[in-house]
């Protein structure tokens, strides 16, 4: 008896990807607006911007997603109280099941989050070009440091567009938790977890102070070693290369911001002079904090 082999359906099927973008506005940012012949999702990472899609204007927060399908006029703004930044991805998708998508604007869940954070970073391998210009439209091949990356982001993407769906169509089903023993390494993981985002929190209110390892550990009650470890593992950080990543993250929004100079925003951050301020904001970026302050201008102006 010979075997049959089975053809698998594609509930969604994404042909083209036009752009995929990660961008972090000014606090005045304003996008004139478009309309094309295929789909875009705009969703909040930081902050909040007003969205505009057809005849609609909505204020989405950190962790909302806008859906706009073909042929709709849409824009973007920043409603001036925060310098959001944002995933915004457009593709060619003619699958029957993204009606569900038309006109809805959903809140993400961590999965989906991290599939969107998965797509960027393939996005880098396989593009050349920033993926912060708001005026691109096309985007350039290159050669990627990594096998498969084009086609992880068609998976990713169509992954993300399937769990959405299912997330908002079966909730009790798509939450329900079944009856099973949690094993040790679960346990262990969810246990890393919890500790890892109660550091994080830790870090995040201690943005503008000066802290060390050892304060971090007593604080949080964590040996130092297991804490290294658990960063090591979650982030491929160390705890200090994380904090450093997190004061810069926070530069960023406040130059964006343009409430503050240089020296304010490194005094803020509890840096012990601009000069060290300076050296670690190009460490991280690349750029200096003018450089930095200029080239988001120049993008913000189309003039980049």
């Amino acid at each position: 008896m010979g075997y049959n082999g089975v053809e698998l359906k594609d509930s969604i099927s994404v042909g083209r990807i036009y752009s995929i973008h990660y961008f972090e506005y000014m606090s005045d940012f304003s996008f004139e607006g478009e309309f094309h012949d295929f789909w875009e999702f705009i969703c909040v990472d930081k902050g909040e911007v007003g969205v505009t899609g057809g005849s609609s204007f909505t204020v989405l927060k950190k962790g909302d997603v806008a859906f706009h399908q073909p042929n709709e006029f849409h824009n973007v703004k920043a409603t001036g109280d925060s310098a959001p930044n944002l995933v915004v991805v457009s593709f060619q998708c003619r699958s029957e099941a993204m009606r569900f998508f038309k006109k809805r604007i959903l809140k993400i869940d961590e999965t989906e989050r991290n599939l969107l954070a998965s797509i960027i970073i393939e996005a880098r391998r396989c593009f050349d070009c920033r993926l912060d210009d708001p005026y691109l439209q096309n985007m350039p091949q290159k050669e990627s440091d990594m096998f498969g990356s084009e086609q992880l982001i068609r998976l990713f993407l169509e992954q993300f567009l399937i769990h959405i769906i299912r997330r908002y169509s079966n909730p009790i089903i798509f939450d329900k938790k079944l009856p099973k023993a949690a094993t040790q390494k679960t346990t262990k993981n969810r246990s890393d977890n919890e500790i890892f985002n109660r550091v994080v929190d830790y870090l995040e209110s201690n943005i503008s102070s000066h802290v060390t390892i050892e304060q971090i550990c007593r604080d949080n009650l964590i040996g130092r070693s297991q804490l290294q470890k658990i960063f090591k593992e979650m982030s491929s950080l160390g705890i200090i290369e994380y904090f450093s990543q997190m004061k810069i993250d926070a530069a960023k929004e406040m130059i964006r911001t343009n409430r503050m100079n240089f020296t304010q925003v490194s005094e803020h951050l509890g840096y012990t002079s601009i000069h060290y301020f300076s050296r670690q904001f190009k460490k991280v970026t690349g750029m200096t904090p003018s450089e930095y302050a200029s080239s988001i201008k120049a993008m913000a102006e189309g003039s980049f």
